[in-house]
């Protein structure tokens, strides 16, 4: 096998031609190719070449810091833009929704499969995922704005099953970052967070013809990389790219390089930082009380993270396994703009594969945030206020999970809270009801849960819901709080109260440790 091109990022994004599928793989800054996201936004703010670009990404392209995408975020460059996840790119957000090009907010995990499937020529994706939420052609149809028109989801029946399909994407070139290659382009990760699914996007624009373009860290001689940590066969890469700068190429945006999280080595995490008591933390305490032992979990950024901090405080992490859609399983999850990886992961697989496991039921808990829930027990965290967030792998995850807990405050905006004695007393209101009458995007839908039965609760500082077929029904209170004033008053529907209706655990609202113990 003979060399393969090495070539400056501003030559190499001269691949992506008019009309084409322009491919790229990151999990916000996990795998971000940036030296080719800005040498593409360079190119076109220079020559406005080329145009009517389709953008396909299953997972964000860089964080809110103006990196990734956002360096494109230029009118023409894109005729249409097919994401699960926008809310880190703000003006490709912004814009998307006031229709600057055709936008489809897809599931993360039908996105990463589509890969796969386009590798095989496949006749794309046919899913349950999706029915009954925005995604679903006889609500929405996953379009974002007015512009855009074509139907890239259908309903179809399969064996007297009515499923989703989701027509396929084919892709022309590809953006995809390693640690390092070879002199003959054989793609190491040694160095990554996750593998995400460089494999499948590599695969799938390579049996379309196209040109797959890897930045890596350097390049090494034939015979020197571990086959094991080898993810992408030099046969299916056109060129190499070094960064153009070490920022470009750091393990991700949010620190210096960290060998746990590629199993480099393992952190000592015998000393943890306290965790205030705050409304999260409440809502991780209680929360946590869900944990079974020896389940496999999923959580979702935000609030959700506080589960994961709670089982570390009160010491029993080692009875469950974390997993992030990344494809990042065992250890603990990051946060914010590190979201993606885990500290003292134990294993890391592509995530296509990932959202197999999810998608088959594998996933014994799930617990993901609430931005609005109604009525009915839909929840949104997709679209709202004039803003578009997308829905990333939130539809995939809970759709599937065998248990799902949403949790989030009770109100947003403002909301200050006072705990530590057993009690809990709002000392000021949020300005933003999150139960109201009727979500404005449905990203769950509680129609789906209740016709598979699936157990889902809503877990907020100061009240817990189940849902139920009449919608969700109170089944907690905190102590010290007023049913009418702090709950019923807060809310824009009325929901069934249990006959039951028990005040929660005060442990979670003392400073000390509850002295959890998980069944």
């Amino acid at each position: 096998m003979g060399k393969k091109k090495v070539i400056t990022a501003k030559e190499a994004v001269m691949a992506v031609q008019d009309g084409m599928t322009l491919a790229i793989s990151s999990f916000l800054s996990y795998g971000l190719p940036e030296s080719l996201c800005k040498a593409l936004g360079d190119r076109y703010a220079e020559t406005k070449s080329p145009k009517d670009v389709t953008l396909f990404m299953s997972a964000p392209v860089g964080v809110n810091d103006g990196s990734g995408i956002e360096h494109m975020a230029q009118d023409g460059l894109f005729r249409r833009v097919i994401a699960a996840h926008l809310n880190l790119h703000p003006t490709m957000g912004k814009m998307a929704v006031e229709g600057a090009f055709e936008a489809y907010n897809l599931p993360q995990g039908v996105m990463s499969r589509m890969s796969r499937e386009m590798a095989a020529h496949g006749p794309g994706i046919f899913t349950h995922v999706g029915r009954y939420t925005f995604v679903d052609p006889r609500i929405e149809g996953g379009k974002v704005n007015d512009r855009t028109t074509e139907d890239l989801v259908e309903v179809v029946e399969i064996d007297g099953k009515e499923v989703l399909h989701y027509k396929p994407i084919p892709m022309d070139v590809a953006f995809i970052r390693g640690s390092f290659a070879d002199e003959a382009g054989n793609i190491s990760v040694e160095r990554e967070g996750v593998s995400i699914d460089i494999l499948s996007m590599a695969q799938a624009v390579h049996n379309n013809g196209g040109t797959v373009i890897v930045q890596v860290e350097k390049i090494v001689p034939v015979g020197t990389l571990d086959p094991w940590k080898v993810k992408i066969p030099g046969k299916l890469v056109d060129a190499l790219v070094l960064p153009d700068s070490p920022e470009d190429q750091a393990q991700s945006r949010a620190g210096e390089y960290d060998g746990s999280l590629c199993g480099e080595f393992r952190q000592d995490d015998s000393v943890l930082e306290a965790v205030p008591l705050d409304a999260k933390k409440i809502i991780g305490r209680r929360a946590a009380m869900e944990l079974r032992k020896d389940i496999l979990v999923n959580l979702g950024i935000g609030v959700a993270e506080y589960v994961s901090k709670v089982a570390r405080e009160e010491g029993f992490t080692d009875i469950m396994t974390l997993t992030v859609e990344s494809g990042a399983i065992g250890g603990a999850p990051l946060s914010g703009k590190a979201f993606g990886a885990n500290v003292n992961v134990d294993l890391i697989i592509d995530q296509p594969s990932m959202f197999d496991l999810y998608d088959g039921g594998g996933l014994d808990q799930a617990y993901l945030g609430l931005a609005q829930v109604d009525a009915s027990g839909n929840v949104n965290v997709s679209r709202f206020n004039g803003r578009l967030a997308g829905c990333g792998g939130f539809i995939d995850i809970t759709q599937n999970s065998r248990k799902v807990s949403f949790c989030g405050t009770f109100t947003a905006g403002g909301l200050k809270i006072k705990a530590g004695d057993g009690k809990l007393c709002i000392v000021q209101e949020g300005n933003s009801k999150k139960f109201i009458q009727r979500v404005n995007q449905i990203t769950f839908s509680a129609r789906y849960a209740c016709e598979n039965t699936q157990p889902v609760l809503f877990i907020t500082e100061r009240a817990v819901f189940r849902l139920t077929e009449k919608g969700p029904e109170l089944i907690e209170i905190a102590p010290g709080i007023d049913l009418q004033k702090d709950v019923l008053d807060q809310m824009e529907f009325v929901p069934v109260i249990s006959p039951e209706l028990k005040v929660m655990d005060e442990r979670i609202f003392r400073n000390e440790k509850m002295g959890l113990v998980i069944e």
